[in-house]
């Protein structure tokens, strides 16, 4: 849009010269919208004179947007947008408001569009997509229905893009209008794929495919629809899920963008047509390392290393994410047991503001500690710092925990308080030194690093539950736990681990039944092993023993070497744990 507005400029600028010497016309809609339509010949609007008070700040508004001062431009715009209700104007002034992506402004001064040209085509569809990108699917869905009639086609799928966001009741409104328009374009293709995707999100599987069955009658390759059908018939576990799109391939063996999904999607179930599929894709774009790295990450996962390096190194000379294809030649001879290939592999990896980066520089040293070369994995780090010090936060924190994961805790302490010294300003470093000393059996360090965190960032969740979950696990400070954990939910409602502290705060205290509420939301969220302990003590303590197992042989058959899983069932239940997995 930037390159229109000077045309743009002219134009107008022109018009209003000419008003200068008697009646200037309204602006001219500028440019398409942000969802083409057909265009179609707009009506001559009527000459009328613009009032005297207001032709200097239009003057202004030109000249601000020749300078590039769109901030101005867009504020006198919006001003006479609104003082001269004039379609032109308002039409100028959306499309300003949407080159500064500025959605708010530019839906006000669409809205007044729609309402002063409510059979305009560009307005009512920039209405509708300025709406739908802030949930108010509901109302556009109306501006979409005029577009339809108008030309024929819209972007209905759009009003899906906040479709989760929106409370059930707003859903059902929703699908209602989806269901209500389609007596009055029964053969829509856009709407009948927002209907099939409407009753995806909705769960109604089935209804969504019987609506794509009459998409595919008018578009039997629609793309949308194709991926849709095939996620469905995956889920449901259906025989030959992808039956439709080999058809469509087979139709059309060059659709590499169809190519590319279906390739996606098998990897899900089958490694090695999905290796197929890729090796066709890339064949027909050798140098595109995208294709290259998922085919070197296939070949790795099947076992193939031959073939992974191939790809890995083919990437490097082409200087093609070089970063992640020297961390994965590390990962490839680590496994390999070749160490000093996968610490010259690793070491190669350069780009400090990649994860790659870290992760490979936390691999050479756990590989130089396994292997007593303490000194050196100091030196490492050292180096590490010295060279990026934009990143050395994070470098200490991932030294710290690297040496407590081969379980020197002491001199990932020493570590912590070295960087303490450095960034005393540092809540993140302070927050993995509480969560040391509480591993420690420090909990005097543990709290006091905590509450310097709240002092610092009172509105810090995750030390707020970190504190509170810590004193109710490990003290009889449960009112002061409860408070503490009261704070992080209602800054974090939905958060599991703070539902999950939440619910042990309360067991703790002796309330089983508000527990289980916040414990079986937590373990919903997110069914870990450590909430799947606590939901399953519980369970027990409340007598409901059979419950507690199904949720302990699930959380086992995830993680059977879970320590606080293990050490939770071995108090309650030890015929159980004979016969884990």
């Amino acid at each position: 849009m930037s390159g229109n507005l000077p045309a743009m400029s002219r134009l107008f600028l022109s018009a209003c010269l000419t008003a200068m010497l008697g009646a200037c016309a309204s602006a001219p809609a500028p440019e398409a919208p942000a969802v083409p339509v057909a265009e179609a010949e707009p009506a001559a609007p009527p000459e009328r004179a613009i009032p005297a008070e207001s032709l200097y700040p239009l003057l202004l508004g030109e000249f601000a947007l020749r300078r590039r001062e769109y901030g101005t431009a867009l504020e006198l715009y919006t001003q006479q947008a609104s003082l001269l209700r004039d379609r032109g104007v308002s039409a100028h002034t959306t499309h300003i408001a949407q080159f500064m992506q500025q959605e708010r402004a530019a839906r006000e001064s669409a809205a007044l569009w729609v309402e002063l040209e409510p059979d305009n085509v560009e307005a009512n569809n920039t209405y509708a997509t300025l709406l739908s990108r802030v949930g108010r699917t509901n109302e556009a869905l109306p501006h979409l229905a005029m577009v339809a009639r108008d030309q024929g086609k819209a972007n209905f799928p759009i009003l899906l893009n906040r479709f989760p966001e929106l409370d059930s009741e707003q859903q059902r409104e929703l699908v209602d209008g989806l269901e209500a328009l389609s007596a009055e374009f029964p053969d829509n293709p856009s709407l009948l794929l927002t209907r099939a995707l409407a009753y995806d999100e909705l769960q109604q599987h089935q209804q969504a495919l019987d609506v794509l069955a009459r998409l595919f009658d008018k578009e039997p390759y629609q793309y949308q629809g194709l991926l849709l059908e095939a996620k469905l018939l995956l889920e449901q576990d259906r025989d030959a899920p992808f039956a439709h799109i080999e058809e469509a391939l087979a139709a059309n063996p060059d659709d590499s963008r169809l190519r590319l999904q279906y390739a996606r999607l098998l990897t899900r179930s089958d490694i090695d047509a999905a290796r197929g599929q890729f090796e066709i894709l890339s064949a027909r774009s050798p140098e595109d390392g995208n294709l290259l790295f998922s085919l070197a990450l296939i070949n790795h996962e099947i076992g193939d290393n031959l073939a992974a390096k191939a790809y890995l190194n083919q990437l490097i000379e082409l200087g093609q994410r070089s970063d992640e294809a020297h961390y994965y030649l590390g990962r490839i001879a680590e496994d390999a047991d070749d160490l000093q290939a996968a610490v010259e592999a690793y070491m190669k990896v350069s780009e400090a503001d990649s994860g790659d980066f870290y992760s490979a520089k936390g691999r050479i040293a756990r590989i130089l500690l396994e292997n007593g070369e303490e000194d050196q994995a100091r030196a490492l780090f050292v180096n590490l710092r010295q060279a990026h010090p934009e990143a050395r936060e994070r470098l200490y924190a991932l030294e710290a925990e690297v040496l407590s994961g081969v379980g020197d805790n002491d001199a990932a302490m020493a570590v912590l308080n070295e960087a303490l010294s450095t960034l005393p300003e540092s809540s993140s470093l302070r927050y993995s030194r509480s969560l040391l000393g509480e591993k420690q059996g420090n909990l005097t360090l543990m709290e006091s690093d905590l509450r310097a965190i709240i002092a610092r960032e009172p509105d810090n969740a995750t030390a707020l539950n970190a504190l509170g979950y810590s004193l109710a696990n490990r003290t009889q400070r449960y009112e002061e736990a409860r408070e503490l954990i009261e704070r992080a939910l209602i800054l974090e409602p939905d958060e599991p681990a703070i539902l999950d502290s939440m619910g042990w705060v309360l067991y703790r205290q002796g309330n089983y039944e508000d527990a289980l509420f916040y414990l079986e939301r937590a373990y919903r969220a997110f069914p870990d092993p450590e909430v799947a302990a606590h939901l399953g003590e519980v369970l027990w303590v409340s007598g409901r023993a059979e419950q507690a197992r199904a949720i302990w042989g699930d959380a086992l058959l995830k993680d059977p070497e879970h320590e606080i899983l293990l050490s939770t069932i071995q108090r309650f239940d030890i015929s159980m744990l004979q016969s884990a997995p």
